[in-house]
């Protein structure tokens, strides 16, 4: 058996919802929230919850996992910022777990991981001894056909749970966002206001 870290609490924004799930021991307890937007603001309300239906607060966890993306840009941003300030604040690993990674937890090597992207592509990411570059490709590609399917945001958030809980032993480096292609944002055209002393 795979030694882990609990009580762990994991969360995820990188898509439209808000999800957590807490890790106690083998029991995994999932909470999914489907928005568009507004995951900023509901984040932390509803991680209290999540621990506060099973008796728990801040200073009982052991560790905290996030998922990194790929996915909505801002999206990214929120659980990663949370999930590190969370870490530094309550002295705590926090392990930052791709949903591409996540997708094919448990599965035997070699495997084909995807996850979606816009207009109509899906990243995808070959696993075998090691994990390789993560492609761009057309929702039709024989690739895309061929790995296994899209998991559930319950389901990946409990699976990005369980990597961070064993990855939480030692001292895992600090979460980042797992970008794979520039944000759709582009800079404003017009110069930057004058400031005057």
């Amino acid at each position: 058996m795979v030694e882990s870290v609990t009580p762990l609490l994991a969360f995820d924004t990188a898509r439209a919802h808000c999800a957590a799930c807490l890790l106690l021991g083998d029991r995994a307890v999932v909470r999914v929230d489907e928005m568009a937007k507004g995951q900023a603001e509901h984040l932390m309300p509803m991680l209290e919850e999540v621990l506060a239906v099973e008796g728990l607060t801040w200073q009982d966890l052991k560790a905290i996992g996030v998922g990194t993306g790929p996915g909505n840009f801002t999206g990214i941003r929120i659980s990663v910022s949370a999930a590190r300030g969370l870490a530094l604040g309550l002295a705590l690993p926090a392990v930052g777990v791709t949903h591409l990674e996540a997708q094919v937890h448990g599965i035997p090597r070699p495997v084909t991981a995807i996850c979606p992207a816009p207009r109509g592509q899906m990243y995808v990411q070959d696993f075998d001894d090691q994990s390789g570059d993560v492609a761009l490709l057309p929702d039709t590609d024989a690739r895309v056909a061929t790995a296994p399917g899209v998991l559930s945001p319950a389901r990946l958030i409990e699976n990005i749970a369980r990597i961070a809980s064993a990855g939480a032993l030692g001292s895992p480096p600090r979460p980042t966002p797992f970008y794979v292609r520039a944000a759709d944002a582009a800079p404003p055209r017009d110069p930057a206001p004058v400031i005057l002393n």
